[in-house]
């Protein structure tokens, strides 16, 4: 569900939502390793993924597929293992990587896992439902804050599914 703000607790993740702590809380997870370190504290979405579901017949609203928090005019996707998100006055998140989604998905609409997770004609598995990452700072962000991108010093290791 949609709200207007959120409060992000460092090292733990959003206030009051399932996937927070230090270590892993996703139950698949939890049974191969409960000691893990959660690097799936916050999910963050692009809002131009609503837009290309709905051109092929997916209306997903922001909030439906457990997303923390919306994006625009930043391509997620294509940042690097590392960068830091500084969100409004406070709030830093760094990204871990992509968000390796579950089945859970069809259960919206029949059909959403293959159109957010398929293979291209190369054979790369493409994997478009976000990124996740872990709060460095936290603090409170509400819609409409600005969001910039530092990439990490040394080298850009691609994002992979975390």
């Amino acid at each position: 569900m949609p709200r207007e703000a959120i409060r992000l607790i460092a090292d733990f993740g959003v206030e009051d939502d399932a996937h927070a702590g230090t270590t892993v809380q996703h139950r698949s997870r939890v049974a191969q390793d409960p000691n893990q370190p959660n690097l799936r504290q916050v999910h963050l979405i692009p809002s131009e993924l609503f837009q290309e579901l709905a051109a092929v017949g997916f209306q997903i609203q922001p909030g439906m597929m457990g997303e923390n928090i919306t994006t625009k005019g930043i391509d997620l996707l294509s940042l690097c293992q590392g960068t830091q998100l500084h969100i409004g006055e406070d709030v830093i998140i760094e990204v871990t990587g992509l968000r390796n989604p579950c089945n859970q998905l069809n259960g919206l609409k029949e059909g959403l896992m293959k159109a957010l997770v398929f293979t291209d004609h190369l054979g790369n598995v493409i994997r478009k439902a976000g990124i996740m990452g872990i709060v460095r700072r936290g603090g409170t962000i509400q819609c409409g804050d600005q969001i910039q991108t530092i990439l990490p010093p040394g080298p850009q290791l691609p994002l992979e599914r975390v």
